[in-house]
C-alpha cells in the first residue's frame, strides 16, 4: 500500500504544471500485460519538470485499415513518436507512414525486413543467438518450424548458413494453420517429422504457438524421450514448461530478461506488489515484450527529456497534422526525435539498450537456457563479441545417468492382490509397507537388474487414458509420459495407443476381459429332479416309444400263429373248450414292455419270432436308455448347480435388463470404444448412453455395485482381477463365459529408458525359471478364501439330502395307494357281479326246463364221465375261477 501511495504522488506530481510531451500507443487486444507495464513506466519515469502523455488506441493490428486509422487518429492529435505492435500484414503500412511523415515508431515487435529509418526495434534479433547455438549442439540435420507472421529473415539465414556448412534442413511453415484444424494439423506435423527421422527442431514463433505446439508434443507423447527443441524468441521462461519439464526432452532457448539482475529483481518486487485489478497481467511474471515496453518508454523519456534540455521546437505548423494530405507533408522535426531516440544509451530490463543508425538494437546479451528437471537452468550467453559462451557444459541434462546410484520411482497402483497396504502399516516405512503380487514382481525385478526402488502410489488412482479435450495423459501412464516416475509395475495391460507413448516389457501375465456377475442362489432340487438326467423331450419320446411298441407286440402276436395256443386241462383232464388262447392281449402286452423297462422282466414272453424281434430291440433300446439315465443320475443328484442368467457377452448384449459397464480410464473401456465388432461395438454404444453411468473409477467400486445390485449389473474386467475377486469372501460373485480377448500386463518404462532391456531380460527369466506362476499361485489361490468350491466343502456337495430324492418317494406312496384303491374297485366290481351270477345259476336250477336239460345232459354217455367228477357244489367255484382267469386276458378278443 506504501508503494501505491507514492506511486500517486508521483502521478499526481507529474501532472501539474509540468511539460508535456504526446506520446501515441497502439496496443493490440489482448495485450494487457504490455498495457500494463506501458502505465507502469510512464508512472515510473515521469518527473516533476517533465513527462509524457499518452494517446491510447486498442485495435487489431493485422487489419491494415484499422491500423491507418489510429495512426492518422494519433498523428493529427499532434503526438511527437508513437509506441505500438504491429504484425506481417501491418508492418508495411505503418513502415510507409513513419517514412512519408518522419514520424517515428518505437516498437517490442519482430525486427522488420529492410532499412527503416524512423523504426526503432526495442526487439534484438535473434539470428545470431540461433545460428551459434545451432553451432555449439553441432546439429546437421534438423527441422525448422517457422511462423511467417515474424518474416522470413531469420528462416534465410539459417538456409545460407546450411548451404555454406552442408546442413540439411527441413522449413516447415506453421503460420498459416487455421485455429478450427490445428490440433489435427500439428499432430499430422509431427508423425510427418517421425517418418523423416526428425528429432531435432528449431521452434521459431511467437510464445502462443509455441505453447500450442508444446501441447501437442506432451499429447501425442511419442516426441518427448531423446527429442531436443530449441525455442527462438527471447522468452524462454515466459511459457509453461513444467509439462514436459519431466518428459526426458532436450529443451533450449534464449531469455532477454536476466531475472538475476539487480534492476530487474527490483523491479520485480515493484511488480509484484501492483493490484491485479488496476493492472491487468501484474499478477503473473512480467514477459519479455511486457519489459522491452517498458524499456521503450524509458527510452521515449530519455530521448524527449534530452530535446527538451537542448530547447528544440518541436511544435507543427500549417497541414503537418493531417496524414492524408496531398502532398503528404512530412514533419520537420521528425528527424531530430529519430536521432534523439537512436543516441539513447541506457540500462533496462532487456539489458543494455542502444541502436544502430538503422534503429535495430546493438550490444546486447542474450541468456542460454536449458531445460532440465529442476527447471530452467541457465547454460550460457551470447553477444555479439564473444559469440556464444558456455558458463555450463551439461549438453544433454535430460539423458539418464547410471542407475547404480539413482533410487528409481516406481509407480504402482492400489490394486488387490498386485498393491495392498499391510494390514499395520503404519508400523512400516516405504516399501515395507505394502505386499501383493506386483510388490514381490518389483523386488525380484530390482534384484535381478541391481537398482534401488521406492514404491509411490499413483496420485489419481487411475492406470492411464489420454483425455478426450485436453489430450492430457492420466494415471502411471501420465506419470511415465512427463518423467514422474521411472517404471510402473502394476497390472498395466499391453495397448497400442499406451505403446505408442511408454515402452512396455514382455507380459508378465496373460488375461483377457471376462464378465463378473453375482452368483444366483442355489436352485433348490425340485420334487422331480430325479427327471432332470433327461431332457423333457426324451422322456416324451420314451413314452411314445413305450405305448408304440406294446401296440406293435400285440399286433404281431394277433397276427403270428404261432403265439395262439389250445388251452392244456390239469391232471390230464379233458378240455374244456377247443378254441385258441393268446397270451399277448393290450394289457399283457403293455405289462411285459413296461417289465422289460423297468428291467424286471415278465412271467410270459413271446414264442414268435415276430414277437422277439420287437421284444429284443425294446431291450436293447432299454439298455441304452437305462445306462445313460443311471450315468448322469449321480451328478444331477449329488451336485447342485446354479442357474446363470448371462452365460456369455452375447447374452448381455441382447438383454436390457441387466446393466453392464467397466473401469472409467481403462484398457477394457478402450478395447470396447475401438473395436469394430459388430457384438462389441453394440455393448459399447449401450455403455456410452446408459443412465446412470455404468462406468466406475476403481474396480473396487465396481465389484461393490455387483455385489449390492441383486444380479442386475454385470462387470468387464480382466480375467485375472475376476478370478481373484471369486476366491474372497464373501464369495457372491463369479466369472461366466469365456475371455472376450487376449492381451497381457506388462511392466512399462518411458520412451528410451536404459530400464528397459533390463527389465525385459529380468520378466524372461522370472518366466522360465516358474517364479511367475509361483507368484500368482500364492496371491490367488493359497490365500484363497472360497475353496475350489466357491465357498461349500466338498463333503457337503457329495451327500444327498431328502429333497433330491423326494419324488421317488411320492410316486411310491403315490403307487401304494392306487393300488389300494384298485383292489378296493376290484373287489366291490367283482363281489357284485358274483352275487348276479349266483342269483341267476340259483333261478336256473329251480326251473322245470332247467332240470330237464340238466338231466339229459347226465344221461349222455359221452359227458356222464366229466360231470360227474365234478359235484354241484364246485359249478360256483369253476364259474368264478373262468371268469377270473378272463380278467386277464386269456379269453380275450378274437379276429
Amino acid at each position: 500500500m506504501k508503494l501505491l501511495f507514492v506511486v500517486t504522488l508521483l502521478w499526481r506530481e507529474a501532472l501539474c504544471g509540468s511539460p508535456s510531451v504526446q506520446i501515441g500507443g497502439l496496443f493490440p487486444r489482448g495485450a494487457d500485460q504490455e498495457y500494463s507495464a506501458f502505465r507502469v513506466g510512464m508512472v515510473q519515469f515521469g518527473m516533476a519538470d517533465f513527462r509524457l502523455t499518452p494517446h491510447i488506441d486498442n485495435l487489431e493490428v493485422a487489419n491494415s485499415f484499422a491500423v491507418t486509422n489510429c495512426f492518422c487518429s494519433q498523428f493529427s492529435r499532434g503526438v511527437y513518436a508513437i509506441f505500438g505492435f504491429y504484425d506481417k500484414k501491418s508492418v508495411n503500412t505503418i513502415t510507409s507512414f513513419c517514412e512519408t511523415l518522419h514520424v517515428s515508431f518505437i516498437t517490442p515487435s519482430f525486427p522488420a525486413e529492410g532499412m527503416n529509418q524512423f523504426v526503432l526495434q526495442m526487439r534484438p534479433d535473434i539470428k545470431g543467438p540461433l545460428v551459434s547455438l545451432v553451432e555449439y549442439y553441432k546439429w546437421e540435420k534438423f527441422a525448422y518450424l517457422y511462423d511467417s507472421d515474424r518474416g522470413l529473415s531469420t528462416l534465410q539465414v539459417i538456409l545460407d548458413t546450411a548451404a555454406e556448412k552442408k546442413w540439411v534442413v527441413t522449413a516447415i511453415n506453421v503460420g498459416n494453420l487455421k485455429d478450427e484444424r490445428k490440433d489435427e494439423a500439428y499432430r499430422s506435423l509431427f508423425q510427418d517429422l517421425e517418418i523423416l527421422k526428425e528429432r531435432r527442431i528449431i521452434l521459431d514463433c511467437e510464445q502462443d504457438k509455441v505453447k500450442d505446439i508444446m501441447e501437442q508434443v506432451i499429447t501425442i507423447g511419442r516426441h518427448v524421450k531423446g527429442y531436443h527443441y530449441i525455442i527462438a524468441n527471447l522468452g524462454f521462461v515466459d511459457g509453461d514448461l513444467s509439462k514436459i519439464q519431466y518428459g526426458g526432452a532436450n529443451v533450449s532457448g534464449f531469455q532477454l530478461v536476466d531475472f538475476d539482475d539487480p534492476v530487474v529483481a527490483k523491479f520485480d518486487q515493484r511488480w509484484e506488489a501492483l493490484e491485479e485489478k488496476e493492472y491487468p497481467g501484474a499478477d503473473a511474471r512480467i514477459r519479455y515484450t511486457s519489459a522491452l515496453t517498458y524499456d521503450a518508454v524509458h527510452v521515449m523519456t530519455e530521448a524527449f527529456r534530452f530535446l527538451h534540455k537542448q530547447r528544440i521546437d518541436m511544435s507543427r505548423r500549417g497541414n503537418s497534422g493531417d496524414c492524408l494530405a496531398n502532398p503528404a507533408v512530412p514533419w520537420a522535426q521528425g528527424v531530430e526525435i529519430e536521432r534523439a531516440l537512436k543516441q539513447v544509451r541506457v540500462d533496462g530490463l532487456t539489458g543494455n539498450i542502444q541502436f544502430d543508425q538503422y534503429g535495430k538494437r546493438v550490444n546486447y546479451s542474450v541468456t542460454v537456457m536449458e531445460l532440465k528437471n529442476s527447471g530452467p537452468v541457465k547454460i550460457g550467453y551470447w553477444n555479439e563479441v564473444d559469440k556464444m559462451v558456455v558458463t555450463k557444459s551439461d549438453l544433454y541434462p535430460n539423458d539418464t545417468m547410471g542407475m547404480e546410484n539413482k533410487t528409481v520411482i516406481v509407480t504402482t497402483i492400489l490394486e488387490a492382490p498386485y498393491v495392498m497396504l499391510k494390514k499395520n502399516a503404519e508400523l512400516f516405512q516405504d516399501n515395507d509397507r505394502y505386499e501383493g503380487y506386483c510388490v514381490d514382481l518389483a523386488a525380484e525385478i530390482a534384484k535381478h537388474c541391481g537398482i534401488r526402488y521406492q514404491l509411490k502410489i499413483v496420485g489419481d488412482g487411475k492406470y492411464g487414458a489420454r483425455d478426450a479435450e485436453t489430450k492430457i495423459w492420466n494415471g502411471m501412464v501420465g506419470e511415465l509420459v512427463y518423467g514422474k516416475a521411472d517404471i510402473a509395475v502394476a497390472p498395466l495391460t499391453i495397448t497400442l495407443v499406451r505403446e505408442e507413448v511408454i515402452d512396455f516389457s514382455k507380459p508378465f501375465m496373460s488375461l483377457g476381459i471376462s464378465i463378473m456377475i453375482k452368483k444366483p442362489q442355489k436352485s433348490k432340487p425340485g420334487v422331480f429332479s430325479f427327471l432332470d438326467p433327461l431332457a423333457y423331450e426324451i422322456w416324451m419320446c420314451i413314452v411314445f416309444a413305450y405305448i408304440g411298441v406294446s401296440v406293435v407286440l400285440f399286433l404281431v402276436s394277433r397276427f403270428s400263429p404261432y403265439e395262439w395256443t389250445l388251452e392244456e386241462p390239469e391232471d390230464g383232464a379233458l378240455p374244456l373248450t377247443t378254441e385258441s388262447t393268446n397270451e399277448f392281449g393290450i394289457f399283457n402286452s403293455l405289462w411285459f414292455s413296461l417289465g422289460a423297462f423297468m428291467r424286471q422282466g415278465c412271467d410270459i414272453s413271446p414264442r414268435s419270432l415276430s414277437g422277439r424281434i420287437v421284444g429284443g430291440v425294446w431291450w436293447f433300446f432299454t439298455l441304452i436308455i437305462i445306462s445313460s439315465y443311471t450315468a448322469n443320475l449321480a451328478a444331477f443328484l449329488t451336485v447342485e448347480r446354479m442357474v446363470s442368467p448371462i452365460e456369455s457377452a452375447e447374452d448381455l448384449a441382447k438383454q436390457a435388463e441387466i446393466a453392464y459397464g467397466t473401469l472409467d480410464s481403462g484398457s477394457t473401456k478402450e478395447f470396447f470404444r475401438r473395436s469394430k465388432i459388430a457384438l462389441f461395438d453394440k455393448m459399447w454404444q449401450y455403455m456410452k448412453s446408459a443412465e446412470p453411468s455404468v462406468f466406475v473409477k476403481k474396480t473396487s467400486e465396481g465389484v461393490l455395485r455387483v455385489r449390492k445390485s441383486k444380479g442386475k449389473y454385470a462387470y468387464l474386467l480382466e480375467s485375472t482381477m475376476n478370478e481373484y475377486i471369486e476366491q474372497r469372501k464373501p464369495c457372491d460373485t463369479m466369472k461366466v463365459g469365456g475371455n472376450l480377448d487376449s492381451k497381457g500386463y506388462g511392466i512399462a518404462t518411458p520412451k528410451g529408458s536404459p530400464l528397459r532391456n533390463a527389465v525385459n531380460l529380468a520378466v524372461l527369466k522370472l518366466n522360465e525359471q516358474g517364479l511367475l506362476d509361483k507368484l500368482k499361485n500364492k496371491w490367488w489361490y493359497d490365500k484363497g478364501e472360497c475353496g475350489s468350491g466357491g465357498g461349500e466343502s466338498k463333503e457337503k456337495t457329495s451327500a444327498l439330502s431328502l429333497s433330491n430324492v423326494a419324488g421317488v418317494f411320492y410316486i411310491l406312496v403315490g403307487g401304494l395307494g392306487l393300488a389300494m384303491m384298485v383292489a378296493l374297485v376290484e373287489f366291490c366290481y367283482k363281489s357284485r357281479a358274483e352275487a348276479k351270477k349266483m342269483k341267476v345259476a340259483a333261478n336256473t336250477l329251480s326251473s322245470p326246463q332247467h332240470t330237464g336239460n340238466y338231466t339229459h345232459t347226465l344221461s349222455s354217455p359221452q359227458h356222464a364221465p366229466n360231470f360227474n367228477l365234478l359235484s354241484p357244489s364246485h359249478q360256483p367255484n369253476y364259474a368264478t375261477y373262468k371268469e377270473g382267469y378272463n380278467v386277464y386276458g386269456i379269453e380275450s378278443v378274437k379276429i
